[in-house]
Formats: structure tokens, C-alpha cells, sequence
């Protein structure tokens, strides 16, 4: 504090940096965007012209954000700096986040906080989550959530309650939950499960021998294909979906490996876009994988069995979700994205 004429004036708190603690409002310590400063991240690659995304701003994007900020709710949207925030928003829907905004693993690519909020959890969530969705008139609708291994079941339980409520308040609505991966706890998928959902999601992220370092420890290759598995077993008619980024380190052969397992798990959807640093602290880009390559890449899914690969630079997990089984690639026409003729594909 400081003292002007006798009146205590508050000083200023700076803002919180990328890599740094902070405190939350629920009193627990936490870094922003997960990974802490390390000064070893490579220069910024220049990121290709199909890469830029539009500017997030329109009416229907202003009304989504005031429901969002009206009920207390967080959305990977933002926390995860998604670059679809604008054109997903306009388009009436959001992915939103469960169990508030800090995880409790430290995944080298993701920019959602982490910390430990020593179970902290908001009651009302469920009931304002089904508000929301009731307001903003949504058919289709994406849950995803932080992980919370400080929780018994890891947050099942609370998802349940938030998709039933969904459902009492909006029967006509779809629900997609992208879960965390309940460390291979089968009995906390069931509930999800059974609450239920539409589609069940959880992120294998990348190839097996990329899992570590990309992911957190606590995170397994097998593990989330044995919960994808379960999930479609213990639930046949429950769509499955996964996600893979690229632009890691990943070879062509492991990419077709990852959708062999994939399929081999009876996953129906897969979704492929490209790795973006969110900050100087994550993992490094190894390459730009260009708009023709995704389409090479869908095309292989395809072949293999699943419903529908939606494949695209900028596509993430739940890029246009409610358009998944279309068969139109979410709309998406990599072709007028394709770099000109004697252009190089690959950034280094």
C-alpha cells in the first residue's frame, strides 16, 4: 500500500506471466498457462498463411461470450487459446469446461493452467452449464473438462450430473463429453457413460512414442485406448471419438499405426490438426503439416473404418462437433488452402 494525503491507496497487482504462480480465487496455487518459464523454447517459426485464423468478434460471438461470463463457467475455448474461438462462437456453439480452469497434469503442449485444487468444486455448475445451453438454443454441445486427479473419481460423477442436466432442461440436445482419462479407472467411465451422452471423447494426443514428453506422466497411450475401448463396449450405440495433433515429431508410419490401434479400439471418430505452441514454455513445432497432407491423412481414416476423420490445420478435438458425421470434413476445403505450386510444404 501506498499513501496519498493520509488515504491508503491500493498498489496495482501486476499481471500474472505466462509460466508464473499465482493464486486462485478458491485460495489454491497454481501456474498460468501449466508449464513454468525455462528460456529453452526455439525460435518462433513463421507460421504459414494457411494457419491464420479470423478475428474472433460478431454478435452471435459477443452473446455466446456474456452467457459464458453470466454463469461462471470456463471454456477450453479460451483456456486452451483455441484459434476457432471466433468462428465456433458465431456459429452459436462452445466447448465448455468443467470443474473450473486449473488441471492438475502439466501436459507439455497445453496452456490450460495446472495446480492442484484440492477438491474444490463448484455444486451449482451442472444446473448453470443446462441454463446456458438452454439460453443460447445449442443442439449440439461439447463438455471437456481439466483434469482432477485430486478427486476420488476423478470428476465422473460430476459430469454425469452436468449432462443429465442437460438433458433434463434440453432433451432435443447432443451431448459430447471429452473427458479426462480417469487414470484407466473403468468404473469411473461407465458413469460417464451411462449419464446419458451422445459421444464419448477422450484425446490420445499423439503417437505412442511421443507420449512422454508431449503428455503428462500420469497420461498413457494404452490408457486412453483401453477407456475408449470400455466405453464403446460397455455402450455400443455411444459414438467414440479421439484426437491427434500433428507437427510433433511424428513419422507417416506412426501416424498410420496410431489409426490402426485407433480402429482396432473400435474408435468411430478422429479429428487431426496441427501442434501451435501456445507459448515460449511448451513443446516445439517440428513442422507444418500443409492442407494437403491432412487431406491424404483423412483419406487414409477413411479407408480404415472410421465414421469420419475431420482433418485440417486448424482443426482441434471439437471443431465443429455437431457437423462430425456429415461426411464433409466439418465443411472444412483444404484445396483453397493448399500452398501455390513450388512452394515449400514444411517449415523448419
Amino acid at each position: 500500500m501506498s499513501e496519498f494525503k493520509g488515504i491508503p491507496i491500493a498498489q496495482e497487482q501486476r499481471p500474472v506471466r505466462s509460466g508464473e504462480k499465482y493464486t486462485t480465487a478458491q485460495g489454491f496455487t497454481a501456474i498460468r498457462d501449466g508449464i513454468k518459464q525455462s528460456g529453452m523454447g526455439q525460435e518462433a517459426l513463421r507460421k504459414p498463411s494457411w494457419l491464420r485464423a479470423p478475428l474472433a468478434s460478431g454478435g452471435e460471438f459477443s452473446a455466446v461470450k456474456r452467457i459464458v461470463r453470466e454463469h461462471r463457467l470456463s471454456t477450453v475455448c479460451e483456456e486452451a487459446k483455441c484459434p476457432n474461438i471466433g468462428e465456433c462462437w458465431n456459429a452459436g456453439t462452445a466447448t465448455i469446461m468443467l470443474m473450473g480452469a486449473v488441471c492438475t497434469r502439466a501436459c507439455r503442449f497445453c496452456a490450460v493452467d495446472t495446480g492442484n485444487p484440492r477438491g474444490w468444486l463448484d455444486a451449482e455448475e451442472p444446473e448453470n452449464v443446462a441454463r446456458s445451453v438452454e439460453l443460447m438454443g445449442l443442439k449440439y454441445v461439447v463438455l471437456t473438462s481439466v483434469n482432477r486427479d485430486d478427486l476420488a473419481d476423478g470428476g465422473a460423477a460430476h459430469y454425469a450430473a452436468a449432462i443429465r442436466a442437460i438433458k433434463r432442461r434440453n432433451p432435443g440436445t447432443a451431448v459430447e463429453a471429452l473427458t479426462p482419462d480417469f487414470e484407466g479407472v473403468l468404473e469411473d467411465v461407465r458413469t460417464v457413460v451411462d449419464s446419458g451422452l451422445d459421444v464419448f471423447a477422450q484425446n490420445v494426443e499423439t503417437v505412442q512414442r511421443l507420449t512422454h514428453p508431449v503428455r503428462d506422466p500420469r497420461a498413457g497411450y494404452r490408457q486412453t485406448l483401453d477407456v475408449l475401448e470400455h466405453a464403446k463396449a460397455h455402450r455400443p450405440a455411444v459414438l467414440t471419438k479421439t484426437s491427434l495433433m500433428l507437427g510433433l515429431g511424428e513419422t507417416e508410419d506412426e501416424i498410420r499405426a496410431t489409426m490402426a490401434d485407433l480402429r482396432a479400439a473400435a474408435v468411430d471418430i478422429l479429428t487431426l490438426g496441427q501442434y501451435l505452441r501456445p507459448t515460449p514454455n511448451h513443446l516445439n513445432i517440428e513442422r507444418f503439416v500443409t492442407p494437403g497432407e491432412f487431406d491424404r491423412y483423412r483419406d487414409w481414416a477413411l479407408s480404415l473404418g472410421f465414421l469420419e476423420c475431420v482433418s485440417g490445420p486448424l482443426v482441434r478435438s471439437s471443431y465443429r462437433a455437431e457437423q462430425a458425421l456429415a461426411r464433409n470434413n466439418a465443411g472444412l476445403d483444404n484445396s483453397k488452402l493448399r500452398p501455390a505450386a513450388g512452394t515449400a510444404g514444411v517449415a523448419r
